[in-house]
Protein backbone atom coordinates (compact mmCIF):
# COMPACT_ATOMS: atom_id res chain seq x y z
CA UNK A 1 0.00 0.00 0.00
CA UNK A 2 1.29 3.44 -0.92
CA UNK A 3 0.41 6.86 0.42
CA UNK A 4 -1.30 7.98 -2.77
CA UNK A 5 -3.57 4.89 -2.67
CA UNK A 6 -5.08 5.70 0.75
CA UNK A 7 -8.71 6.76 0.80
CA UNK A 8 -9.84 9.43 3.22
CA UNK A 9 -12.05 8.11 6.00
CA UNK A 10 -15.53 9.62 6.42
CA UNK A 11 -14.68 10.84 9.92
CA UNK A 12 -11.60 12.66 8.63
CA UNK A 13 -13.67 15.00 6.43
CA UNK A 14 -13.76 18.65 7.40
CA UNK A 15 -17.02 19.75 8.94
CA UNK A 16 -19.05 22.59 7.44
CA UNK A 17 -17.98 26.00 8.79
CA UNK A 18 -20.29 28.88 7.94
CA UNK A 19 -19.75 32.62 8.12
CA UNK A 20 -15.95 32.48 7.97
CA UNK A 21 -14.77 34.58 5.06
CA UNK A 22 -14.19 33.89 1.38
CA UNK A 23 -12.29 30.60 1.77
CA UNK A 24 -15.21 28.61 3.14
CA UNK A 25 -17.60 29.64 0.37
CA UNK A 26 -20.25 30.13 3.02
CA UNK A 27 -19.53 33.64 4.22
CA UNK A 28 -21.74 36.73 4.24
CA UNK A 29 -25.24 35.29 4.82
CA UNK A 30 -23.97 31.91 6.09
CA UNK A 31 -26.25 29.89 3.74
CA UNK A 32 -29.38 31.49 5.21
CA UNK A 33 -30.41 33.51 2.16
CA UNK A 34 -30.99 37.27 2.15
CA UNK A 35 -33.80 38.52 4.40
CA UNK A 36 -36.80 37.13 6.17
CA UNK A 37 -37.70 35.31 9.36
CA UNK A 38 -35.51 32.27 8.75
CA UNK A 39 -32.41 34.42 8.20
CA UNK A 40 -32.64 35.95 11.68
CA UNK A 41 -31.00 34.52 14.76
CA UNK A 42 -33.10 32.74 17.36
CA UNK A 43 -35.83 31.73 14.94
CA UNK A 44 -38.04 28.81 15.85
CA UNK A 45 -41.11 28.30 13.67
CA UNK A 46 -43.55 25.75 15.04
CA UNK A 47 -44.25 22.83 12.67
CA UNK A 48 -47.98 23.59 12.61
CA UNK A 49 -47.51 27.27 11.70
CA UNK A 50 -48.82 27.93 8.20
CA UNK A 51 -47.34 31.36 7.54
CA UNK A 52 -50.16 33.42 9.01
CA UNK A 53 -52.78 31.55 7.01
CA UNK A 54 -55.77 30.46 9.07
CA UNK A 55 -54.61 27.08 10.40
CA UNK A 56 -56.30 23.82 9.53
CA UNK A 57 -57.42 23.07 13.10
CA UNK A 58 -59.40 26.34 13.10
CA UNK A 59 -60.92 25.77 9.68
CA UNK A 60 -62.41 22.37 10.47
CA UNK A 61 -65.86 22.35 12.10
CA UNK A 62 -66.11 21.40 15.73
CA UNK A 63 -68.49 18.46 15.99
CA UNK A 64 -69.99 16.37 18.74
CA UNK A 65 -70.55 16.75 22.44
CA UNK A 66 -67.64 17.02 24.83
CA UNK A 67 -68.36 15.93 28.39
CA UNK A 68 -65.16 17.29 29.94
CA UNK A 69 -66.85 20.26 31.61
CA UNK A 70 -69.50 18.04 33.20
CA UNK A 71 -67.44 15.06 34.40
CA UNK A 72 -67.66 14.20 38.07
CA UNK A 73 -64.37 13.00 39.52
CA UNK A 74 -64.06 11.59 43.00
CA UNK A 75 -61.12 11.31 45.36
CA UNK A 76 -60.62 7.54 45.65
CA UNK A 77 -59.58 5.52 48.68
CA UNK A 78 -59.35 1.77 49.25
CA UNK A 79 -60.39 -0.15 52.36
CA UNK A 80 -56.84 -1.20 53.25
CA UNK A 81 -55.99 2.53 53.66
CA UNK A 82 -58.63 2.84 56.40
CA UNK A 83 -56.92 0.36 58.74
CA UNK A 84 -54.77 3.16 60.23
CA UNK A 85 -57.81 4.52 62.13
CA UNK A 86 -58.93 3.28 65.56
CA UNK A 87 -62.13 1.33 66.27
CA UNK A 88 -65.20 3.56 66.40
CA UNK A 89 -63.67 6.46 64.43
CA UNK A 90 -65.77 8.43 61.98
CA UNK A 91 -63.89 8.71 58.67
CA UNK A 92 -64.81 11.73 56.54
CA UNK A 93 -63.32 13.46 53.53
CA UNK A 94 -62.11 16.38 55.67
CA UNK A 95 -60.29 14.02 58.06
CA UNK A 96 -58.59 12.17 55.18
CA UNK A 97 -57.46 15.46 53.63
CA UNK A 98 -56.18 16.73 56.99
CA UNK A 99 -54.07 13.56 57.46
CA UNK A 100 -52.70 13.83 53.91
CA UNK A 101 -54.16 10.53 52.70
CA UNK A 102 -56.06 12.42 49.99
CA UNK A 103 -54.49 15.37 48.18
CA UNK A 104 -57.53 16.95 46.46
CA UNK A 105 -61.19 16.79 47.42
CA UNK A 106 -62.44 16.96 43.81
CA UNK A 107 -66.22 16.30 43.72
CA UNK A 108 -66.31 14.10 46.80
CA UNK A 109 -65.05 10.77 48.13
CA UNK A 110 -65.49 7.29 46.71
CA UNK A 111 -64.54 4.19 48.71
CA UNK A 112 -63.43 1.11 46.79
CA UNK A 113 -63.24 -2.45 48.12
CA UNK A 114 -59.56 -3.30 47.61
CA UNK A 115 -57.96 -4.93 50.64
CA UNK A 116 -59.43 -6.03 53.96
CA UNK A 117 -60.87 -3.82 56.70
CA UNK A 118 -60.05 -5.03 60.20
CA UNK A 119 -61.47 -2.07 62.19
CA UNK A 120 -65.03 -1.13 63.08
CA UNK A 121 -65.44 2.28 61.43
CA UNK A 122 -68.16 4.68 60.38
CA UNK A 123 -67.24 5.81 56.88
CA UNK A 124 -68.98 8.86 55.38
CA UNK A 125 -68.51 9.22 51.63
CA UNK A 126 -70.33 10.29 48.48
CA UNK A 127 -69.99 6.91 46.76
CA UNK A 128 -69.22 3.33 47.75
CA UNK A 129 -68.58 0.28 45.62
CA UNK A 130 -70.85 -2.66 46.46
CA UNK A 131 -67.84 -4.71 47.58
CA UNK A 132 -66.73 -1.90 49.91
CA UNK A 133 -70.15 -1.68 51.57
CA UNK A 134 -70.29 -5.42 52.19
CA UNK A 135 -66.76 -5.48 53.66
CA UNK A 136 -67.40 -2.47 55.92
CA UNK A 137 -70.61 -4.01 57.27
CA UNK A 138 -68.93 -7.39 57.67
CA UNK A 139 -66.32 -5.82 59.96
CA UNK A 140 -69.10 -4.25 62.08
CA UNK A 141 -68.84 -0.74 60.64
CA UNK A 142 -71.30 1.58 58.94
CA UNK A 143 -71.14 2.98 55.41
CA UNK A 144 -73.02 6.30 55.22
CA UNK A 145 -73.72 8.00 51.90
CA UNK A 146 -73.47 11.79 52.22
Amino acid sequence: MKLHELNSLPESKRRKIVGRGPGSGMGKTSTRGQKGQKSRSGVSIKPWFQGGQSPLYRKLPKRGFNNVAFTVRYAIINLNDLNRFNDGDVVTLELLKELGIIKKELSGLKVLGNGELTKKLTVKANRFSSKAVSKIEASGGVAEVI
